[in-house]
Order: structure tokens, then sequence, then C-alpha cells
């Protein structure tokens, strides 16, 4: 459930040459579904797309799944730090980083992978180009429809005369400016001239008149000394109709705008019209959006990880017992056809002699099992009838279940204490298939896989088992010694009897993991022989016969189940265990010898 290896990519999370965002992989733990739980996958983030693999090692053989970045939504986890999920529509992914930092990594390389997705963002510009940028908009614009097409007409058709008097009057302007220029420079040469002929009057002053403008002929007549330019001698060019002309333009294009605005303000209604639809739209889908968020939150998705049992379940107690209740039918009807289907073989298990069960072992474990024994045989026995903090819970028959009730820290202690009497069978018997991890598969359905991790004795194991899931409540395992012995009678009136009991211990080979939650057992069965003296000379039968059977169970389930629940299913479930396993025995042991 945790990163294993470091994220590959560099320190900058965009490629300065590319501008595109690095490629991002690391191990991460992803939720797989309520069997297996959370799975460790190789996630890989590459060119707005997040894939994951099974491990590093099996990319070459393709993703196992994948999610396009584009419209996906990340949302860290309220509660847990290291843990946010990814939804993309209707696919959700739920995944856990190793610690916060590599969660915070995760999520901005995401959301960077999904800001540089798309058409509009930065760096899509600087790919693409800003010319192709206008084409896509021209395009855009040219895929409207033709009822848009048709109101808009005359607006562009005004917008098109506003091009056509703006190329006329540039070309005006470049004309009154040659003109402008032209006049200029006839004024800088009238200016010499002038100076140079008074210049001249003062050398020969009798060829000039007191006016100063004329000289005189030598016929009497006079003429101009600088005359006048005509609007046409400068480059041919029309002052007055040049005027004219850019008088009248610019007339047109006042007038053409004032039109634009006309348009514009009949169709400001129009628009406006428009928008408050689109707005009033865009209220509406928030507030479906919205409901359909608090539906979604009050309905129970079972699955996911926050509705199964966890500090954060959003499951609530009713809804989790009526989901156990209807696993644990499920499996009973699972159960009953493979009982129906199931030819038992016969197995041949030595049984060592009494002796080998009524000798202190000498393991390391020898002095806690010897304190078990002892306290089971102290205070297991005692009857609990007339005990007002017992509670009677079940009754049928001769078995009869008490239940004291016990919380610590929130989690159900609850001591159990059941009694049985089972005919035609003895108190080793019982033990025996009790103990026997050869057969235990026969009677036990609630295991899903177990294993002998160390054998101390022959009377002592150390035993690792898991238990199947019942959904929504955590997978459960559990490491125990198991030591079965023959009690020593103090007198000869004593019943013979045995024990077999079973506790938590620690060992390097069966370590806790994540995916089951370690419970803590103290548990014992104590079975005492009673037989009543046959008729006559015959031989004692499996009809005299009578066990007595003393079950008790103190379990730390661990884990955050709803106490309620726990209680619910152990009324149930104790009670089913001693009748299978009690008919079990009978059924072994029916027309076989005696095992005193």
């Amino acid at each position: 459930m945790s990163e294993k290896s470091s994220s590959s990519g560099s320190d900058e999370d965009v490629d300065p040459e590319s501008g595109q965002p690095v490629e991002l992989g690391g191990v991460l733990s992803k939720w797989t579904n309520y069997i297996h739980g959370w799975q460790d996958r190789w996630v890989v983030l590459k060119n707005n797309t997040l894939s994951y693999y099974k491990s590093e090692d099996e990319r070459e053989y393709g993703c196992r799944g994948s999610l396009c970045l584009s419209k996906a939504v990340i949302t860290p986890h309220e509660f847990d730090e290291c843990r946010f999920d990814i939804s993309v529509n209707d696919s959700v992914w739920y995944l856990r980083a190793e610690d916060p930092e590599h969660r915070l990594q995760w999520i901005e390389s995401i959301e960077l992978h999904k800001a540089e997705s798309g058409y509009g963002s930065e760096t899509s510009l600087r790919r693409h180009g800003s010319m192709l940028s206008l084409t896509s908009a021209a395009s855009a614009l040219s895929a409207t429809s033709t009822s848009s097409f048709k109101k808009g007409h005359r607006l562009c058709e005004k917008l098109a005369e506003m091009e056509t008097f703006r190329d006329i009057l540039c070309r005006q302007v470049d004309t009154l400016q040659k003109y402008f220029d032209s006049c200029a420079d006839a004024v800088s040469k009238d200016e010499f001239q002038r100076d140079r002929v008074e210049e001249d009057e003062d050398d020969f002053p009798t060829t000039t008149r007191p006016d100063g403008e004329y000289n005189h002929n030598n016929n009497g007549s006079k003429e101009k000394l600088f005359p006048p330019a005509s609007p046409k001698g400068i480059n041919g060019i029309d002052f007055k109709g040049e005027a004219i002309t850019f008088k009248a333009t610019t007339a047109g294009i006042l007038s053409t705008l004032s039109h634009c605005i006309e348009l514009m303000v009949k169709r400001e209604d129009s628009w406006q019209k428009r928008l408050d639809k689109e707005l009033e739209k865009r209220r509406r889908v928030e507030d479906a959006y919205k409901s359909a968020m608090n539906e979604l939150k009050k309905k129970s998705h079972y699955g996911g990880p926050d509705y199964e049992e966890g500090p954060n379940s959003l499951i609530n107690e009713d809804e989790f017992f009526d989901a156990v209740e209807a696993a644990l039918d499920r499996q009973d009807k699972i159960e009953e056809q493979c009982q129906s289907e199931k030819v038992r073989i016969p197995r041949l298990t030595p049984v060592p002699p009494g002796d080998a069960y009524s000798t202190i072992g000498t393991h390391r474990f020898a002095t806690k099992v010897e304190e078990m024994v002892q306290n089971h045989m102290t205070y297991s026995l005692q009857d609990v009838g007339g005990d007002a903090n017992w509670q009677l819970v079940i009754e049928e028959g001769e078995m009869k279940v008490y239940r004291r009730e016990v919380e610590e820290n929130g989690i159900v202690l609850d001591p159990l204490k059941a009694t049985h009497a089972v005919k035609g069978v003895t108190g080793h018997e019982v033990c025996h298939y009790f103990w026997d991890t050869a057969v235990r598969l026969d009677w036990e359905t609630t295991i899903e896989n177990f294993n002998v991790v160390e054998t101390l004795s022959d009377n002592a194991v150390i035993v690792y088992q898991t238990h199947k899931r019942v959904w929504p409540a955590s997978q459960r395992d559990v490491l125990y010694l198991s030591a079965i012995r023959k009690i020593l009678a103090t007198n000869e009136n004593d019943p013979d009897t045995w024990l077999v009991c079973n506790f938590s211990v620690d060992h390097d080979n069966a370590l806790p993991t994540n995916r089951c939650v370690r419970a803590k057992i103290n548990v014992a069965m104590i079975c005492q022989t009673l037989v009543s003296p046959p008729e006559g000379d015959k031989e004692i039968s499996r009809d005299n016969i009578l066990c007595k059977i003393t079950y008790v169970a103190n379990v730390n389930p661990g884990g955050w189940a709803p106490a309620s629940v726990l209680r619910a299913v152990a009324k149930r479930e104790y009670p089913k265990f001693l009748k299978r396993f009690t008919s079990y025995v009978q059924e072994k042991t029916s027309g076989k010898p005696i095992l005193f």
C-alpha cells in the first residue's frame, strides 16, 4: 500500500526545450475491488494520459487501464493524507502515495498535464502558432448557423463598406500629401527667387517700378514678376476636386459608422436575451449538478474504499449490518452446496499416546502455555448462570451461549462462553479434531487459507490463518499458538478432561500486512467425558458416553467495525460453529472404536 520506488522524471515539471510537461512514473497503491483491496501498481503520467501497469517489468505487455486527463477531476482525500482520487465521468481511480509529499508531486504533475492539454493552453499556442489559431477562429466563425448569418448580414455589409472607404481614404491622403509636399517645394523656390530679385534691384534700380511687382517691357506693357501657380500646375493635381472627394469620403465613413452603431444598438437587445437564456441554462445545470452530487453522497457505492470498514467509512451501521448479513447468507448457501457435493476423504491421522498430551513441553512458549492452561481450568469452568455480568443470548437444547459486554477504546472485546453436551463422543475425540490441522478445513468454513508456521512439539504448533472476507468488513488474519493437553485428575471422581487452548503470539515468519487486520484471540475448548455404566456385563458403547463442552473465547477483532454489527455476528455465528463442529465429530467417530 505504499510507494515502493521514487517517481521518475526530472526536477523540472516542464521540459525547457519542448515546453511539454515531463513524463512521471512510479509505484502507487490503487484500489482494485473489495476482495483484493489496495494493490501496488506502476503508474505512468505521459502526454496528458495516466496509465497503470501491474508492475514496471510488465510495461512491455501493455497497460491495464488509462485515463485521459483533459476532463479529469483530481480530489485529495479529506482525511487520508496520502490518498487522492481521479474521476472522469463515471470512472474513478482511488490512489495512494507513499507519503503526503509524493501525493503533492503527483497531483501537481497531473494538474500541469491537464492544464497543458487542449488547444487554448499557452504552450499549445506556442506549439501551433498564432496564424493557425487565427485560422481556427475563422473556421469556427464560418461554421456558425445560417440563421445567425442572415441576422448579421447587414452589419457585415456595412463593415465591408468601411473597408472600401478606408482604402479610398488612404489613397486620398497619399495624394493630398504629395500635393502639400509639392506646395512646400514651390514656396521654397519662390522665396529663393524673391531674394535674388531684391539683390538685382539694388544693382539695376531703373528696371523696377516703385510698386516692386511688375517689370515694364520695351513696348510699354508690364508683366508679373512671379506668375501665379496654377492649381493643376503642380503634378497635375486638382486640389479642389481632391478636397471635395476627401470630404465626401469622410462623410460616407461617418454615415456608415452611424449605421453600424444603429444596427448594434438594435441587436443589443437580442444579444442580451440570448445571454440571459444561456445564464439561465447554466444556472439550471449547476443546480442539477449540485443535486446529483448530494444524492451521490447519500448513496452507498459499495465498490469504493470509502464504503468499507475504516475510520472514515461513509456507510452507516444499518447498511453495514445489512451488507454483512447478506454476505454471510451467501457464504452459507455456497457452503451448503459444497457440503452436498463434497465427498470427505477419510484421513488416518496418528494419535499420539495420552502421555504425550499430558506432559509440559520444553519449547520456548512452554511456560506461557502452562499459564494459559491453568487460567482456563481455574476460571473457564466456573458456572456463570447466576452471574449478573453474563447475559444468556442463545439457548438451543443443550447449548447455551453467554456474553459479557466489554469495550475498550471503542473496540468490542466481549468475552463469550458456551456450554454444550454431545452424546456418543469423548472429550479426547472432540479436542483431537479441534486441534488437528490436517482436518481443519473439513469443518471450519470461515477460513480462506492457513499454514503451520512452526511445530513446537507433538502437542503444540503455531498456525497462521486468514479468514474469508465478509464485505464491507476488512479481511482478518490470526497468528496463534495451538496446544492440546490432557488434564491430569486430582482424584478418582474427576471426569476425564481434555483442553485445547489457542492464543495469539508473534512470529518473524508471519508479520502483519496491510492486506488484513490482525485479530488477537484467546480461545479454549474444555471437554469432559461422562460415562454412564452399561447394563449387565455389556461393554461401554457410544450410547454410554457424553461429552460436556465448555467453549470460551476472548477476541479482539481490531479494525473499525461497528460494535452492534460485531455483537450481532457473534450471536449468529458461534452457535452455528458449535453445532457444525460437533456434528462433524459425531460423523467422523461413528462406528469407530472409542478414543478415551
